[in-house]
């Protein structure tokens, strides 16, 4: 079986290449193209009356396209933004004392570390991390410290983007999660539509964040924040659009806030990654392709590479996310120290991977088949780095 008709735009547009970052980048499928040209159409039919849909139909059919993903019992707790990024600040500001005590990983995306370490520069977050590695008792070291600090925030990942562990349990860390603080924040950015998540449980204390640039396959534009009720209820850095919901008024008069996810909401944004989320999932639900289906034709890829290793340059390599029957990265994450060399060799065959420091990181998608692995296995067994 191959899905490769899925992705014939993109596949047609590098003929040779053969993408195996699908983490990094993921390569956009034909109904994404379809999504865009509604976008355009809705906007020069309807004009300024476009937001009217917007953020109507179009918002709420995203919204239940991730409600449904993830468990969640009421779509209306999904919120939309052009990046996680805008949702950290909008979190972190929206927490009353100062500084803001951070608990967070050793592993986390790069604009979360870039942004938290320029805040301790001037004082307005301290931060404690705990190490992901060993991955075995993180889990228990990292209740462990949350517990021991009185935090204001506590940030991790649902998959760790540089080593690809999966966090399987968030119950716990739920549990951490009070209104008056600290606030749970689960990253899961490599998780969503890759990871099969039930959120239910524990929708009524922690964010999730993610978004459609990884394995939504709409590219980017469209991250979402998952929001608790009764969490960050004023958020004081607020757009206009989250005056399209109907307002509470805060005690005495003042700036009014929605009591669903909206009261995070920020200004005027570019609509058509909306637009792209909605006919993806619409394509997924047409062909039938489930996470669990997806998953299982990516296992099976994953596999076919890993039996083949033997006897290429990534033999002597440390798989640090090995496989086996629980949840599982998208990526294999091989620790050695010619990651970068090795990367660079391929990229030279036309070949795409991409690197962590001394993890190269090999990324499977639907638009890859057998061939694809075999001919990975074969430039591993060439190459001269």
């Amino acid at each position: 079986m191959s899905w490769k008709r899925l992705f014939s735009r993109a596949l047609d547009a590098a003929p040779g290449r053969i993408h195996m970052a699908a983490h990094s980048h993921h390569l956009w499928p034909d109904a994404s193209f379809q999504g865009q040209v509604e976008a355009w159409e809705d906007a020069a039919a309807l004009a300024d009356h476009k937001w009217g849909k917007v953020m109507g139909s179009v918002w709420t059919e995203a919204q239940g396209h991730v409600a449904r993903t993830l468990g969640l019992p009421d779509p209306q707790s999904i919120v939309f933004a052009g990046n996680t990024h805008d949702f950290i600040i909008r979190l972190v500001l929206a927490l009353e004392r100062k500084p803001v005590r951070i608990l967070a990983t050793d592993g986390e995306f790069h604009s979360f570390r870039r942004q938290i370490a320029r805040w301790i520069e001037d004082g307005t977050v301290t931060l404690d991390t705990v190490a992901v590695e060993p991955f075995e008792d993180f889990p228990a070291r990292m209740i462990e410290q949350a517990k021991a600090g009185a935090y204001d925030l506590i940030f991790l990942s649902q998959v760790f983007f540089g080593s690809g562990h999966v966090l399987t349990n968030l119950e716990p860390f739920a549990a951490l999660a009070r209104p008056e603080g600290p606030w749970v924040v689960v990253d899961g950015y490599h998780g969503f539509m890759a990871v099969e998540t039930d959120l239910a449980p524990a929708a009524d204390r922690i964010f999730y964040l993610a978004g459609g640039y990884k394995y939504a396959m709409a590219g980017e534009g469209c991250a979402f924040l998952h929001c608790p009720p009764g969490f960050g209820e004023r958020p004081p850095l607020t757009g206009w659009y989250a005056e399209f919901a109907d307002l509470a008024a805060a005690p005495g008069g003042g700036i009014g806030y929605a009591k669903d996810a909206m009261r995070f909401m920020g200004a005027t944004f570019d609509p058509s990654a909306l637009y792209r989320v909605n006919a993806v999932q619409r394509m997924l639900r047409d062909e039938g392709i489930t996470i669990a289906k997806a998953n299982a034709y990516v296992r099976a890829l994953q596999h076919r590479l890993v039996d083949g290793l033997p006897g290429t340059k990534l033999s002597a390599a440390a798989l640090i996310n090995p496989l086996n029957d629980r949840p599982h990265a998208r990526f294999l994450a091989f620790r050695t120290p010619g990651a970068a060399r090795l990367s660079a060799a391929l990229e030279a065959r036309n070949i795409v991977t991409d690197v962590r420091g001394d993890v190269l990181r090999i990324g499977f998608a639907l638009y890859q088949d057998q061939g694809d692995v075999d001919a990975l296995i074969a430039a591993l067994s060439h190459t001269s780095c």
